[in-house]
This record gives structure tokens, sequence and C-alpha cells, in this order.
């Protein structure tokens, strides 16, 4: 119903609209993962057991609960820090989050992730984005300086979205510090892994 929202605006107006009105057209309409992305999280923050985690963009909490039951499972201790600009859907994520024995384990912070992510203390090992497309470099260029030497990136693709473009070709670029790879779930998944420092 979002999605035909968005749609039906932008050929009213015959052009894309950037960002900010596009997830204003959102609104509460749940924007979840897959599950086999879902899957893919659970996998990546499991095998590098992360005790720190740090999500861009929780909705509802899908992800958010793979992240936690990862750190959970994995490394037996840990955190998340979560965050989410609209507050029902940070009630929802709280909800949601309880009901599946994880809530000990999530900082869930409402608001701009830009100011709520900004004081980060401790080393990150898993940071995953999947808000706004358009602040996913600005996000990650905030979190970068607290990511631990062989930390993981993983961003939730959208199929042909320009404002994707200066995230991929920041991580897609060596000489940023990162080795990436896009896995093909749903409309794809970036994989960057931090390189070390020569």
């Amino acid at each position: 119903m979002a999605k035909q929202r968005v749609q039906a605006r932008e050929a009213e107006l015959g052009s894309r609209l950037s960002q900010a009105p596009r997830y204003e057209l959102y609104g509460e309409a749940p924007l979840a993962i897959r599950r086999d992305v879902g899957e893919l999280l659970y996998v990546l923050a499991m095998s590098r057991r992360a005790c720190r985690v740090v999500e861009f963009g929780s909705s509802l909490g899908i992800s958010t609960i793979f992240l936690a039951a990862a750190i959970r499972d994995g490394a037996g201790a840990g955190s998340l820090i979560t965050t989410e600009m609209l507050p029902s859907k940070v009630q929802a994520a709280h909800r949601h989050l309880t009901e599946a024995g994880l809530e000990d384990l999530v900082e869930l912070r409402a608001g701009d992730a830009l100011h709520t992510l900004a004081d980060l203390a401790e080393p990150v090992d898993l940071l995953f984005l999947d808000g706004r497309n358009d602040l996913y470099l600005p996000i990650l260029r905030l979190v970068e300086p607290r990511l631990a030497p062989d930390a993981l990136v993983a961003a939730d693709l959208n199929t042909e979205d320009p404002d994707l473009l200066p995230y991929l070709e920041h991580v897609r670029d060596p000489d940023h510090g990162y080795f990436s790879i896009e896995i093909p779930l749903d409309a794809g998944v970036e994989i960057s892994a931090r390189l070390p420092t020569r």
C-alpha cells in the first residue's frame, strides 16, 4: 500500500521523489526485511561473534530480533543499539523484542540517527544500515571512527535507487578501507568488511 502511494505520487509529478517525501508517504507502513536477509544477518553476527552491534532503522524490530538473537547465541554477552525515527515503530519494536525475550540486549533510541548514534563509545563489530538510503553514507561516516578493525557493515539495498550510489561507491573503493560484495537476497544486501590498516 505504501509503495503504491509513492508510485502514484511519482506518476503525478512525473519524476522520482527524494528520500524525505518518500518516507513521509511510507508513514507507519512496516518496512521489514525478508526472513532470508534476517538469517544472513544472524549468520554474519554469529560468525563474527559480534558483541557490539549498531542498527540504523529498526522499523518494527524484525532485523533487530535476528541481530539480538545472534548476540545472545554467539558472543553470550553484548548489546545492540538501534534507532528509529517514528515513536510508534519504536513502541512496536520494543513490544516485539519483549515477546522474543531479547529486550535486555537492545537499546532502542528514538529520533534522527545522525543524533541518536553520535555518542557511541565502544568499538562496533557490526553495523546494519536499513533506514533512509540517502543517509547510509552519512551514518557510516558517523560510525566509522568507532568500527572495530575487522568490523562488518551490512546494508539493505533497494533496486536501482540512485540515493544508494554514493554509499556503494564509497564501500566498493578499497581506498576507503573496505572489501565489499553484494549478496543477491531480496533487492540485494551489500556486505562490507573493514580492511586492516596498512
